[in-house]
């Protein structure tokens, strides 16, 4: 085999069942609903064998302030040590300019590549899993602690708002598709009706994903995060973005464990855009 059998193709809805079996080839949980989102708010490239079956995969979602994420960097363990991986990188790194900070989040056999393209490690992220989870009992709210209601679409404005303020850069696209797939979209409003939190549950092949969550203090993300657990009986996952200590120590005393810290890495820039300590649960790894 030679790395001319392998053609780089960009992906579109009709590759999603093979998308499907690549991931699962890798063990990752990726199924419908998640590609879908991930087309729609990005661009995805794999390479095909001369029969047409889909060997590798990556995707890149651009946002609006010069910032994009990479993420589903598959390469098929029958055909990797050909190039195929740095193929997909460069892909994805010529999509964008050179002025836009590019993020992922990397795994160990990635980072050896990831680094010689220039990517360095700015800071890591926390996984965290727990099997069941039943929500601790909340204390009493006070009277001007912001109220816990389910999302309106006349919230949708705010919530991009808030997102992009969290994240460093405004993702308008990803926000609206993400809210189409989620199982609850729910909003913190203060005592003058003003948004000012978020949080979307995702229900995956396996989890129900905790993300993107979006609050003023740990009080508020904790009633959030406990709202969009509710009812719910079956495995749990959070990304956790570092610097949220105190929501970590609170997963732990919950029954979660943290299952790695897998590092967050950038190019074309020395650091994260700047954010303003309000991200308490990334949307998943391939979104940042």
């Amino acid at each position: 085999m030679k790395n001319t059998t392998y053609l780089l193709h960009t992906l579109t809805q009709q590759d999603i069942p093979p998308l499907i079996a690549l991931s699962d080839s890798v063990g990752w949980d990726y199924d419908e609903a998640e590609l879908r989102t991930v087309l729609s708010a990005g661009s995805m490239f794999g390479h095909k064998d001369e029969d047409g079956q889909l060997v590798s995969c990556s995707a890149i979602i651009c946002y609006e302030d010069q910032l994009a994420s990479i993420g589903m960097v598959i390469v098929h363990d029958s055909c990797r040590g050909y190039g195929l991986g740095r193929e997909l990188m460069q892909a994805c790194l010529s999509f964008v300019s050179k002025e836009t900070t590019i993020m992922l989040v990397s795994t160990p056999a990635g980072k050896p590549l990831y680094e010689s393209l220039g990517f360095t490690t700015a800071e890591p992220l926390h996984k965290c899993l727990r099997d069941h989870f039943s929500p601790p009992t909340i204390p009493s709210m006070n009277a001007d602690d912001p109220v816990i209601l389910p999302m309106q679409l006349e919230d949708v404005a705010a919530i991009i708002e808030l997102d992009g303020q969290a994240i460093g850069s405004k993702r308008s696209l990803f926000v609206q598709a993400r809210m189409k797939q989620a199982a609850s979209c729910l909003v913190a409003k203060d005592a003058a009706g003003k948004t000012v939190g978020y949080g979307f549950s995702i229900q995956g092949p396996v989890n129900l994903i905790i993300g993107p969550l979006v609050a003023p203090d740990f009080a508020t993300a904790i009633r959030i995060f406990c709202r969009l657990t509710q009812g719910h009986t079956g495995k749990l996952r959070v990304d956790v973005p570092n610097g949220q200590a105190a929501f970590l120590d609170f997963l732990e005393q919950n029954g979660f464990t943290k299952v790695s810290e897998p590092p967050v890495m950038i190019a074309n820039a020395n650091q994260l855009p700047q954010r303003n300590g309000t991200y308490y649960g990334i949307a998943a790894q391939i979104f940042g």
